[in-house]
């Protein structure tokens, strides 16, 4: 039955939200709203948790030695004369794309940055309290509708009569929202920011005559997209959507999926949009699938760039891949801030970013992102320059990637000043993220729980094989302590001493020094982080009594 002709009552039947409602945030928790989420975790959070189960087997057997690798029960897929649906023309453009959290103020500024997308993230730059999730749902209702407006400072904010094409990124399969219980089960958090935002915003899209557009991070298996399909078909129908107007990009940004991206797109080829190139989380699950071989220790992070020859197959192959199959092969993030009082670095930065672009035009891919408005000037004028028409469709690389290069492991040395970068790039963006705030500048970088897992998960995997750091020595469990002190110290002086106390610095040291000296390492850090952002939630009420 669909839920949207139901009656108030029966519609909140078995749902609790855990946290006090501010009166704004009426028009996002609807009663429609909700069981509109509510009838999707019920369908699909069953399907989910076996997902969930088969990457833990799947890490298990990692964990074992084995790798992965090419399937061979989809060979005729990989080697079939196949295409996803069209593209919308609105899509057929993407040369620069800038990211970033829902917030009112950075939502304004990135749509009308002059990019042609903007990509808006539920996911690894939000830290998900309750009122960030709210909020954000109600200012994607404001831009969609052209009313946003922010006011700060004397200064008022509005969008341009023009702006980027908006697409939503939820958060991945791992997470939930524990906020929302649907018969006493948390919801699924990608239903919950995926649905919310198709509920209140795609019909409202295809009036204007654009479309509901996704963003789906961390996919480790095709079964994964497929899952996905099915619930954005379910979506459509309760919706009276066009079937396969909700189009979706999906962010390549496991080891795994590199090798299932053919089988990522036919599950989602009536929607398929295209396929980025999501670096930082595909560095972390780099590290992540090689944790326990003490062949497989990386070096400092700084080294592990896209020149690495394990990156640059995976981006070689995808751009073929997208291309072949007639979607859009988006470039990787560029984290550097523009800091205006340090010309100087700012300039070598920037030398870089243009590098870094030139590359990936070169490569075949049709678009890149940048996560600071200040950087789209620069990577739109190399797109501009490399690119003949919207995109690059028409180039598919000839030379196959095997599956040796995607597993290649960089060398280098791994240093002290390394070893300290990351101890206080995590600490400080743990203490940001248990503050509420998910996207920090850092060092010149903006940093977001994709670039902190790469911290915590070398960190990880230097201490658990003893790795041997250069003016250190091999790196014991004993000494790690007194390093997080060290560091402590560092983040101490550098934020100074009453914004160290009133911060919650100690208890993200404590937070981060114990997911790095676990005999495993979670999954995900923001899972032991989300239990201390989420364990102040009050008893449950029925939404009845609060509503």
């Amino acid at each position: 039955m669909n839920p949207l002709a139901r009656t108030e009552t029966p519609l909140l039947q078995g749902l609790r939200w855990t946290e006090p409602r501010h009166a704004a945030d009426a028009r996002v928790l609807t009663p429609h709203a909700l069981a509109f989420v509510a009838d999707l975790a019920r369908r699909f959070r069953e399907d989910r948790e076996l997902l969930l189960a088969e990457r833990e087997e799947r890490q298990r057997r990692f964990d074992q030695g084995f790798r992965p690798g090419f399937l061979p029960g989809t060979a005729a897929l990989r080697d079939g004369d196949w295409t996803v649906a069209p593209l919308p023309s609105v899509l057929l453009d993407r040369r620069v794309e800038i990211t970033g959290p829902p917030d009112r103020k950075m939502l304004i500024n990135a749509l009308n940055s002059g990019a042609k997308v903007h990509m808006s993230d539920f996911e690894d730059s939000l830290a998900p309290t309750p009122q960030n999730l709210l909020d954000g749902q109600a200012n994607l209702q404001d831009a969609v509708r052209g009313v946003l407006v922010h006011e700060e400072g004397g200064r008022r904010y509005t969008l341009n009569p023009e702006t980027a094409v908006l697409m939503v990124r939820p958060r991945g399969l791992h997470l939930e929202e524990a906020h929302l219980l649907v018969d006493g089960e948390p919801v699924p958090a990608s239903l919950f920011d995926a649905g919310l935002f198709l509920f209140h915003n795609a019909a409202e899209l295809g009036r204007q005559g654009k479309g509901a557009y996704l963003y789906l991070p961390k996919l480790e298996h095709y079964r994964e997209a497929r899952w996905w399909n099915r619930v954005l078909e379910a979506a459509e129908r309760e919706l009276g959507l066009e079937a396969g107007s909700v189009k979706v990009t999906v962010l390549i940004e496991t080891l795994p999926a590199a090798f299932q991206m053919d089988e990522i797109l036919f599950e989602l080829k009536t929607r398929a949009a295209g396929l980025n190139l999501g670096r930082w989380d595909y560095i972390f699950s780099f590290l992540k699938v090689h944790r326990a071989d003490p062949a497989a220790i990386l070096p400092d992070r700084g080294r592990v760039t896209m020149d690495q020859p394990f990156l640059r197959a995976y981006a070689r192959r995808l751009v073929q891949v997208c291309h072949r199959r007639g979607c859009l092969a988006l470039g990787g993030m560029s984290a550097f801030v523009p800091v205006k009082a340090d010309t100087e670095a700012t300039e070598k930065a920037l030398a870089q970013v243009r590098a870094d672009k030139l590359r990936e035009v070169q490569d075949g891919c049709d678009g890149t992102w940048v996560a600071h408005p200040g950087l789209v000037p620069i990577a739109k004028l190399v797109f501009d320059e490399g690119l003949e028409g919207p995109n690059q469709l028409g180039f598919i690389p000839g030379l196959e990637v095997p599956a040796a290069a995607l597993l290649e492991v960089p060398d280098g040395p791994r240093t002290r000043d390394t070893l300290f970068r990351n101890l206080r790039i995590g600490i400080r963006y743990l203490e940001a993220w248990l503050g509420g705030n998910g996207c920090v500048a850092l060092y010149g970088l903006m940093e977001d729980a994709a670039t902190a897992e790469i911290s915590r998960m070398q960190l990880w995997q230097w201490v658990r094989h003893g790795a041997v750091v250069e003016d250190i020595g091999p790196l014991s469990r004993c000494a790690f302590h007194g390093f997080v002190l060290d560091a402590l110290q560092q983040i101490h002086a550098e934020v100074g001493g009453q914004a160290f106390e009133d911060g919650r610095y100690l208890e993200a040291a404590e937070l981060f020094e114990g997911l790095i000296l676990a005999p495993l390492p979670d999954a995900f850090l923001t899972l032991s982080a989300y239990a201390r952002l989420a364990g102040s939630a009050p008893a449950a009420l029925p939404l009845q009594e609060i509503a």
